[in-house]
């Protein structure tokens, strides 16, 4: 026992100081980008988990050089994971266009001209420089949006469930709000449409059933405390079989009859006729206006192709009454977000869907993607990765984000295999290389899909692929 303590003594006194760590040229390599407040915590944190390793028998060298290299490594690692925790460029390979959690859409060039070159700076998102006197914020979006809609007004607010949100509460207030019980829908995990309603103080009134909601049904529950009649797209899953609902525009007479205005929450917003990309299922935003909605409500960053925002378009009276309420002010857009509307929503007026990159993806031909497949394999061959091998598999991309989940357009799939890495080892060095990318497992394999790569990116994967090799020498050096 009093050698064990002596020993345990000795280890502890052999813990390298916090000077000592930030002089080594490892740790003093990362202050630059670190900061040195940020890296003597970090070695502060690394001493002091060593300290309790030790008293708890857990870390047991004796040398004060296997402690410093151990310390150096896990001053490393943090700094590793610090950098990976905040908003990062991907590589998105896993075919889901739309992806959430990586963003949604991903900007055009001119989009993103426009948010670094035109609005980062000063910029005339409340100035005329025609007269010289104060303008009005979002005014050449509004303007594309009634263009692009033939709605008689237009407004912009951060996101979708802010837009509902304000309907809500401004045309509902403590009223009631008919909806059908089929489109009280879960979008994500933090917008619940019985929530945003029980938010703006309206009380819900839910009529039909999961999978058959008639007319009738709106009828019988119209009474003199009734506000509005909502109509919910459910973007996210589809109800198939047995099912009834009535036609927008039959829903619209009924609410016209009966002096209330209707209110349709569209989802992703599809501005032009996508059935050449696949997409039939999803209310085109102008056909649903002349069926009589009074007041639409759709995302920026899904299939418009832009950044987060929640746009609303409709009669005139209506628009005005959200833009004056005093909710509006803490939920309306900022520059940035404005700047890359204004850039999106051009290119859908010149008709040029191209320059958009979600629908350029959505676009591509399974041949297309089958030869840059086949390309890419061909890199991977002539890079001569240590173990790596790769072949093509047949596979389906998906448009994510809550739209069209029963799209699923055809694609080739580049798999890969490791003669000595696990697939679940090979997607972690991905996700953590200098440039994350982001793929999927299945059967045993890691599958990349270049639906979601751009063609300019395949450098940038091709070298994450490569330091597989370099990890997995580093990992074997370590452990010996």
């Amino acid at each position: 026992m009093p050698n064990h303590a002596s020993s345990k003594d000795l280890t502890l006194r052999a813990i390298p100081a916090v000077d000592q760590l930030l002089r080594t040229e490892e740790v003093a390599a990362l202050r630059s980008s670190v900061g040195l407040p940020q890296l003597t915590a970090i070695a502060r944190k690394v001493a002091e988990d060593m300290r309790q390793e030790i008293h708890s028998d857990k870390l047991s060298e004796t040398t004060k050089e296997d402690l410093l290299m151990k310390a150096v490594e896990r001053i490393q690692s943090l700094c590793r994971h610090d950098a990976l925790s905040g908003v990062r460029r991907v590589i998105n390979a896993t075919g889901v266009v739309l992806h959430t959690n990586l963003g949604r859409a991903p900007l055009s060039e001119a989009a993103r001209r426009a948010v670094a070159e035109e609005a980062a700076g000063y910029c005339t998102l409340e100035y005329d420089a025609r007269t010289g006197s104060r303008g009005k914020r979002g005014g050449y979006v509004e303007e594309l949006l009634t263009q692009l809609t033939s709605a008689e007004a237009a407004l912009v607010v951060n996101n979708c469930a802010s837009a509902a949100l304000l309907i809500l509460t401004v045309l509902a207030g403590t009223g009631e709000t008919i909806v059908s019980r089929g489109e009280l829908v879960e979008i994500g995990a933090d917008f619940r449409v019985p929530e945003v309603m029980s938010n703006s103080h309206t009380s819900m009134v839910e009529v039909g059933s999961t999978n058959r909601t008639r007319l009738e049904d709106y009828k019988q529950a119209i009474n003199h405390n009734t506000r509005l009649i909502m109509r919910v797209h459910p973007s996210n899953y589809r109800i198939i079989g047995f099912t009834a609902a009535p036609e927008l525009s039959q829903l619209a007479s009924l609410a016209h009859d009966s002096n209330l205005p209707l209110y349709l929450d569209a989802g992703s917003g599809v501005l032009n006729d996508l059935s050449a990309y696949g997409i039939v299922d999803e209310p085109i935003i102008s056909e649903s206006i002349r069926a009589g909605a009074d007041v639409v409500s759709f995302s920026g960053d899904k299939l418009l192709g832009a950044t987060q925002a929640g746009l609303i378009v409709g009669r005139r009276e209506i628009v005005d009454r959200l833009r004056k309420h005093s909710l509006y002010r803490a939920l309306r857009a900022d520059k940035l977000c404005l700047a890359a509307l204004e850039a999106t929503l051009d290119a859908h007026r010149r008709g040029a869907l191209e320059e958009i990159p979600a629908l350029q993806m959505l676009a591509l031909p399974p041949e297309v993607i089958e030869t840059r497949a086949g390309r890419f394999i061909e890199q991977i061959g002539e890079a001569n990765i240590f173990g790596l091998t790769a072949s093509i598999v047949p596979g389906n991309s998906a448009i994510g984000g809550g739209s069209g989940p029963n799209v699923h357009p055809p694609t080739s799939l580049v798999a890969l295999k490791h003669a000595e890495l696990r697939a679940d080892e090979i997607e972690r060095r991905l996700r953590t290389s200098a440039v994350p990318v982001i793929s999927r497992i299945a059967d045993d394999l890691v599958l990349l899909d270049l639906r979601t790569v751009n063609t300019a990116e395949e450098p940038t994967l091709l070298a994450a692929l490569q330091s597989l090799t370099a990890s997995s020498v580093q990992s074997e050096t370590q452990s010996t």
